[in-house]
């Protein structure tokens, strides 16, 4: 503890965003360059050194989150990076993209703003890159073992990544042209430049990772064929399968899914498109789901020149501070937030009708009406009460040119053959079922994050990546050093 008064003293400060009018018109990260480092010692110097830091419950991966603040706070960036890693595989994917439950578990908290944890994290990463705080890591001997990783999202690059350090040969088989997952192709370049995704693949590829796109696991290569040729398969193919909106209209053109929508997008910035087909430009656009991924899908409508641009939620809109009875600390309460894409679309006026910034709350779509060559030109809604119950008379009705549905993930897609070609058991929900050790029906199958947890963070992703590389391993070998932050059964901290 640098600073023992420190949270006494120095008010909470975060990482500054660039001007809205300028940053809407690139795909460069929303943050200034260069501002986070200048402020970050003394936000870390607001840790209180409070004895039993609650904000390790609040995080799945348990980071030692007090250790490299004490550590940041004295600049001792080796060391913080040290501390850091020593939990985390990817810090710098969690700094950008986790909406930070650890912050919501800071005893600060309780009546403060709580430190800025996610900063610091952020910090830390970029510092140990930039200093080469984060070389390879091969192991000193390989062990003989061959592990294939289905999938390469959080989950399956943890996974991979801590498998091949404890000296099996892991190979990562992943259905897109790209290594990444969902990280690649559904999380915005705003949100995160995919230098950092790139970074760690080099990293891994240096350990002696192997790494196989454009293979579908069950189309392109058999799944019992794959289970035959490696001692141990880990599926982390995530939770693909999107909810659907069963209402009338639904068959209109220009109703895409949210994850239809947002890989064209990032493909733009690939380079593989000069033009999204879907592009939002000169459309009146309604995103139906109040997420991350409508928020997602907000911030590309914006960049893309979209003519308005209005998200449902289908929640009441929440108040600014937390309900004690109903979500008391340290649980993750559900308060108004405003992500960098609802304050671009405030400040732009991109949904005048909104309640605030381009968010409609309690919210729910009726139907949908087209033209007479069958594309949607119209939204239909009604206001709900809190159990989601229409209220008489609030209807209205919204220009649609682009209708984007982000209502969520249910499970892995089946349609691949993964599931019915090894016989995997599954739970009601459509997620694969697993015991405790992360173990599927079939011997030598594991599966691990959202495949098996459902909808999950990045965090949990990362969590469980680690728990099933320690399970695997011990198949493998009897016993396992390899951390196990997590067990299949955990779940974040609720009422």
């Amino acid at each position: 503890m640098a600073d023992p008064k420190g949270f006494m003293t120095t008010p909470r400060q975060d990482w500054p965003r660039r001007p809205v009018e300028e940053r809407v018109k690139d795909w460069d990260e929303v943050y200034v360059p260069g501002a986070l480092l200048p402020i970050i010692s003394k936000q870390a110097d607001r840790c209180m050194d409070c004895g039993v830091p609650f904000c390790h419950e609040a995080c799945p991966l348990g980071n030692l989150i007090p250790e490299w603040n004490d550590l940041v706070s004295r600049e001792d960036w080796r060391a913080a990076a040290d501390r850091l890693h020593a939990t985390n595989n990817f810090p710098e994917f969690t700094g950008r993209l986790c909406p930070a439950p650890c912050e919501a578990g800071c005893v600060l908290a309780i009546n403060q703003p709580a430190v800025t944890i996610k900063n610091v994290e952020c910090a830390i990463a970029d510092r140990a890159w930039e200093e080469g705080f984060a070389p390879p890591r091969p192991p000193d001997r390989l062990s003989g073992r061959t592990v294939a990783v289905i999938g390469s999202g959080p989950t399956g690059l943890a996974a991979a990544q801590q498998l091949t350090r404890a000296g099996h040969t892991v190979a990562v088989y992943e259905q897109d042209d790209r290594i990444g997952g969902l990280m690649r192709y559904g999380i915005p370049e705003f949100k995160m430049e995919k230098i950092h995704l790139e970074r760690r693949i080099e990293q891994m590829r240096a350990e002696g990772t192997k790494f196989r796109t454009s293979t579908a696991v069950g189309r392109d290569v058999g799944a019992a064929e794959l289970r035959a040729r490696y001692d141990a398969v880990v599926i982390a193919t995530g939770a693909t399968a999107w909810r659907e909106l069963d209402v009338p209209g639904r068959g209109l053109a220009g109703i895409q899914q949210a994850m239809e929508y947002l890989p064209l997008a990032n493909r733009v910035c690939e380079g593989d498109l000069e033009r999204s087909p879907m592009s939002a430009a000169g459309k009146h656009v309604v995103i139906v789901g109040g997420g991350d991924t409508g928020a997602d899908c907000l911030g590309t409508a914006v960049r893309e020149g979209a003519a308005s641009v209005t998200q449902l939620d289908i929640y009441a809109l929440p108040g600014a501070e937390r309900d004690e009875d109903a979500e008391p600390w340290p649980t993750y309460p559900k308060i108004y937030r405003l992500s960098a894409a609802h304050e671009e679309a405030r400040d732009l006026g991109t949904a005048p009708a909104a309640d605030a910034d381009a968010r409609l709350f309690a919210a729910s779509t009726l139907r949908f009406t087209g033209d007479a060559d069958g594309h949607v030109r119209s939204l239909h809604l009604v206001e709900v009460d809190a159990r989601r119950r229409p209220v008489p008379g609030t209807g209205r009705t919204l220009p649609a040119d682009l209708v984007l549905l982000a209502l969520g993930f249910s499970g892995p897609d089946r349609g691949d053959g993964l599931i019915d070609q090894l016989g995997l058991g599954t739970e009601p929900r459509g997620t694969i079922a697993r015991d405790a050790g992360f173990a599927t029906n079939t011997s030598g199958v594991f599966v691990a994050g959202d495949a098996a947890r459902g909808q999950s963070l990045i965090v949990w992703a990362i969590a469980e990546g680690r728990a099933v590389a320690a399970a695997v391993d011990r198949h493998l070998t009897g016993s396992s050093r390899l951390p196990a932050p997590i067990s299949p059964y955990d779940r974040p901290m609720t009422v």
